[in-house]
């Protein structure tokens, strides 16, 4: 960015009148504020000016003929009846272009240390997904690094994806795989009420200097407010946008929807929203959805938003509320699963229960019919497993068990594995591993002849 639209980005910044209110209760979580009802308006920001030199923000969610009702965004302590609360219009984001390899929070403020200079246009947190009938199509195969999305969980440019895991079963390193390897212009990652010991270790270990060079990470650690940690993934969606409309390829990760779905319940609480699915209000799925509608195909002429969101599932209970409202809107779905992980491969996909949407159009006939073979296989196998465990199954019963059971230890291994040679290469892979090892031919049968 030159000096002319930093100094733009400034400007637009400034305001010529400023209008206040004052504080006239505190009313449970939110703040009562007077005297801005002919200006005030949902979203909007204050900006509170305490008794001891402090300055608190503050979002307004309700509004009523008399008061303004605001929730703060940090501590409450110092606030007095009769602080001073100035008026600002809603907090929008300016993303630039060198943003690119930074570490920043919600509101455009940087985490790393380094100065960070905004962009010349202010984007709205809740901006409208394209038009319907203008957007594009799902593009080109992606190539990925990793023999199973290479292959049986294809993605496509803008295919909109939810990775659906408990905790400590390898979600983060996936998601660092796809943010180094996975083929795209920039990437964008949203760590949404993150452990604020893992963003260091995430950034240095499992993202590294190759992906972070290509990178922006928005972050809030878990012990923001919940205005902060709602806001991340609408601040990272600007940001991918800002990219998009430069005709770019976005790869855009949000970690996780569910800590984003439990920020905004505490948000609509406060504001006096009622919960219903499982304390969950009902704005939940409309936040949820909208989210995920901004991503994919940009309008004819711009570029394409490819998103994966991780949900936390506890138990691998997929008809949970925020999966069920997410896994309805994605272009597929891939579920992580703890015994997988317990057993020490990785990652640790159930590519029976999961599901790419891209296909079978995205594959030729003779790649789908390979990836149906090696589902076929799995399926087999799955159906088989516990009686083949526990000694029950006897070889020559069923043909095609005895072929998944001859198979399966290579597929299984496919599924952890690496793809250095491509789509092409990892589809020639698979072939292989769908081929039963070679046994021993049967001589000849005692009274048949030769």
């Amino acid at each position: 960015m030159n000096i002319l639209d930093e100094i733009r980005a400034q400007v637009h910044e400034l305001r010529p009148l400023r209008v206040s209110g004052r504080i006239s209760r505190v009313d449970g979580q939110l703040l009562a504020v007077e005297g801005l009802t002919d200006l005030a308006r949902i979203g909007d920001w204050l900006d509170i000016r305490t008794r001891d030199g402090g300055r608190i923000g503050a979002e307004i969610l309700r509004l009523t003929p008399d008061q303004a009702f605001a929730l703060p965004d940090g501590p409450r302590e110092g606030l007095a009846i009769g602080d001073r609360a100035e008026h600002r219009p809603a907090r929008g984001i300016s993303p630039d272009d060198s943003w690119i390899g930074r570490v920043i929070d919600p509101y455009g403020r940087p985490l790393d240390g380094r100065a960070l200079l905004p962009g010349a246009r202010v984007r709205a947190l809740d901006a409208p997904a394209p038009e319907p009938a203008r957007r594009g199509r799902l593009g080109a195969r992606l190539e990925t690094g990793m023999a199973v999305f290479n292959t049986l969980l294809p993605v496509v440019e803008g295919q909109r994806i939810g990775l659906f895991a408990g905790s400590g079963v390898g979600k983060s390193m996936l998601l660092g795989n796809f943010a180094r390897n996975m083929q795209a212009d920039v990437v964008v990652i949203a760590l949404i009420g993150e452990r604020g010991r893992e963003l260091r270790e995430f950034v240095e270990d499992v993202l590294g200097p190759e992906g972070l060079a290509r990178a922006v990470i928005i972050a809030a650690t878990s012990d923001q407010p919940p205005l902060t940690r709602r806001r991340c993934a609408q601040a990272a969606m600007c940001v991918a946008e800002h990219f998009r409309d430069q005709g770019k390829h976005v790869l855009m990760l949000a970690d996780s929807i569910t800590r984003l779905a439990e920020a905004h319940r505490e948000v609509a609480l406060a504001g006096g929203e009622e919960a219903s699915l499982r304390g969950f209000p009902p704005s939940t799925a409309h936040r949820i959805m909208a989210l995920a509608e901004r991503a994919g195909p940009g309008r004819d002429g711009t570029g394409a938003i490819t998103a994966i969101f991780t949900v936390l599932v506890a138990g691998s209970d997929m008809e949970e509320p925020i999966a069920d409202i997410l896994r309805g809107v994605l272009d597929g779905h891939v579920v992580m699963d703890r015994a997988i992980a317990e057993r020490g491969r990785f990652p640790a996909i159930d590519v029976l229960r999961s599901v790419s949407r891209a296909l079978p159009h995205c594959a030729s006939p003779e790649e789908n019919a390979r990836i149906a073979e090696a589902r076929r296989l799995l399926g087999a196998y799955d159906r088989a497993e516990m009686m083949v465990q526990a000694g029950l199954y006897e070889k020559g019963s069923d043909p095609l068990v005895d072929r998944a059971i001859a198979v399966w230890p290579a597929l299984d291994a496919f599924v952890g594995e690496p793809a250095p040679a491509g789509i092409k290469g990892a589809f020639a892979k698979l072939a292989k591993c769908t081929e039963p090892p070679p046994t021993a031919q049967p001589g000849p049968q005692p009274g048949k002849r030769r």
